[in-house]
């Protein structure tokens, strides 16, 4: 690999990748590896979100918490693992795990796939085109003789909360790489980030207060799981408001006063600190959107072989989160990889195989998407749910089962308490869905 030098002049490769999170780097390992010149664009860190904001410092945040959690059920455990924990070790953990956020391996990682790399926010500048700004202020012009690639992900959604602004709220960024646990930690949302950073926290030493605005937590997976998660964080002292809507935010003096919440109801809370885990926003508000005719800001709409719709020619491609089509880190990594052998294939002039299933389809992304949520129970999915098969109008058969009724799972733990339910095609005899939730 080399760092592209700043110039006036404009250089050419086959490929051009704007975004270095693992699903930039797997597609543009894979059209190199088709052999295809590319270049890779990032004005961050290589290896993007999930290495040093997401996966990998909450998980290193979470093994702690779920360890200790079986440990406290297993006889001969139970003693040695009923104190606290060592929360500087566990932050220490987190920072090693983030590479303490430098991303040295990564470029060592670009170097030995002999991707190019240029640092700086790169934006297109027309049809094949694209305009990198420098963090010395320069600009490097790139054109691509087959395709553009935006891998820019997501950020934060920022609900409308009168007063959110003046608070300094933490994002997902924020709750996986603060060096303290804060006293008092509100919680806005339900969902995957919600529930996984609340049970980090709370087992940390903060008191967690939930405030959801549904009526349950996980709504994209069966009821249950929400349920036994729900249960799990109660009973490690989060406190839980379902149905609970936030009207107004203040923060005492400079940044280390209290959040004070005021909700619909009328209700006034306090916190150290609040965490917005309100969905996610797609990175295209400053990509150059408006150069081949899009709307910046909008999610990039893609059809199975992830070139976006709207764009004619064909050579303009969105992969990962900013398609929308799948916002988990592994699903993105599974879209660059047929990504990557769709263009190496256009561009040598072969067939392309786009049916279900094929090899240049990302089938899986509406038929098949596996999750896991690292909570005390974990919730694991995938496929479909039966209110998604209600809503399709697909007739499906509906297999309950206690988990506890394994003997294996006495095993496991005392007092262990799991489901799982599995959606059947009546007609084929095929799992369509399955969701769990154990211990």
């Amino acid at each position: 690999m080399q760092e592209a030098a700043t110039s006036k002049a404009t250089r050419e490769y086959d490929v051009i990748v704007v975004g270095a999170g693992p699903v930039g780097e797997n597609v543009a390992e894979r059209t190199r590896a088709a052999g295809l010149r590319t270049v890779i664009v990032e004005r961050e860190l290589l290896g993007g979100e999930c290495s040093f904001w997401a996966c990998e410092p909450s998980k290193a945040l979470l093994r702690p918490v779920v360890a200790r959690a079986d440990a406290l059920r297993i006889p001969g455990l139970r003693a040695a693992a009923a104190g606290p924990l060592d929360v500087d070790a566990v932050l220490a953990h987190r920072d090693r795990m983030s590479s303490h956020w430098k991303d040295d391996s990564q470029v060592d990682w670009l170097d030995s796939v002999s991707v190019d790399l240029v640092r700086g926010h790169g934006r297109l500048d027309g049809p094949r085109r694209v305009a990198v700004r420098t963090a010395q202020g320069d600009t490097v012009h790139l054109t691509a003789r087959h395709a553009v690639v935006l891998s820019t992900g997501t950020s934060a959604a920022t609900p409308p909360i009168p007063g959110l602004d003046s608070v300094r709220p933490w994002t997902s960024r924020e709750a996986t790489t603060s060096d303290r646990a804060p006293g008092r930690l509100a919680v806005i949302g339900g969902g995957v980030v919600a529930v996984e950073m609340a049970t980090a926290w709370q087992a940390l030493g903060s008191q967690v207060t939930m405030l959801v605005l549904e009526d349950g937590l996980l709504q994209r997976m069966e009821p249950f799981a929400g349920e036994m998660v729900a249960d799990g964080l109660r009973e490690a002292g989060v406190d839980i408001r379902f149905a609970t809507s936030v009207k107004h935010l203040t923060r005492e003096g400079d940044t280390d006063g209290a959040v004070h919440i005021t909700l619909a109801n009328g209700e006034e809370l306090e916190a150290d600190e609040i965490l917005l885990a309100t969905g996610r926003a797609p990175r295209t508000s400053d990509v150059g959107l408006e150069t081949v005719g899009l709307t910046p800001g909008d999610w990039l709409s893609v059809d199975d072989t992830f070139r976006v719709t709207a764009v004619p020619d064909g050579w303009l491609y969105a992969v990962g989160d900013v398609n929308r089509r799948a916002l988990l880190t592994h699903q993105g990594k599974y879209q660059a990889r047929i990504a990557g052998a769709v263009i190496g294939a256009r561009a040598a002039g072969e067939p392309v195989d786009d049916s279900p299933w094929g090899a240049h389809a990302a089938t899986a992304d509406t038929a098949a998407v596996p999750q896991v949520v690292f909570t005390v129970p974990e919730a694991a999915a995938v496929g479909l749910t039966v209110q998604e098969a209600e809503r399709t109008g697909r007739r499906v058969d509906v297999v309950d089962y206690d988990l506890a009724r394994l003997a294996g799972a006495h095993q496991y733990g005392e007092g262990y308490r799991g489901r799982a339910r599995m959606l059947v095609d009546p007609e084929r005899g095929t799992v369509v869905g399955l969701t769990c939730s154990p211990p």
